[in-house]
């Protein structure tokens, strides 16, 4: 496998993440599996886009599940989002966790906003009657994993460039 086979394989995986997750709200287990067995295989190889070891890998793998895993217990976010953001650090290694977060907590952030206009949502009224905060076309909230893919997906296209971290 050549590097380009893993920023080709990277961006697939990220492309099916955020179309999946704005379209469906959903992402299924075996997107997840496939990204985190490709992620792996990278890693292996030595072709990974992010330049990380097999054994980085596997903690960046650990620390995005049990970093997210509170936000799912309390309700807060989604399985998949936490399971993505696995995935995540599996290909960017744990180092790049913390700044891809807050990307994508501020991508999310400008998304609520925009959901709140777009609804006509006064803030008063936010959570008040026990269903979904923002809803829009049937959809609830933000597409937290696709803004998660967006911003890992900006940040290698930012490295290839010599503008990245």
């Amino acid at each position: 496998m050549s590097f380009a086979t893993g920023i080709g394989l990277f961006i697939v995986w990220a492309a099916v993440v955020a179309i999946s997750d704005c379209r469906a709200r959903r992402i299924s287990n075996s997107i997840i599996v496939a990204g985190l067995a490709a992620a792996f295989g990278c890693a292996l190889f030595g072709c990974g886009p992010f330049g990380i070891s097999l054994l980085q890998a596997g903690i960046g793998a650990l620390v995005g599940l049990f970093s997210l895993l509170p936000f799912f217990a309390f309700g807060l976010m989604g399985a998949a989002d936490v399971k993505v953001f696995a995935v995540l650090g599996a290909w960017c290694g744990m180092h790049a966790l913390l700044g891809l977060w807050m990307a994508a907590s501020l991508a999310a952030g400008i998304h609520a906003l925009w959901l709140l206009i777009v609804t006509r949502t006064r803030l008063a009224g936010l959570g008040q009657n026990g269903r979904a905060t923002f809803e829009l076309a049937g959809r609830a909230s933000t597409p937290y994993a696709a803004c998660l893919s967006v911003a890992a997906t900006l940040w290698l296209v930012l490295r290839a460039t010599g503008r990245g971290l």
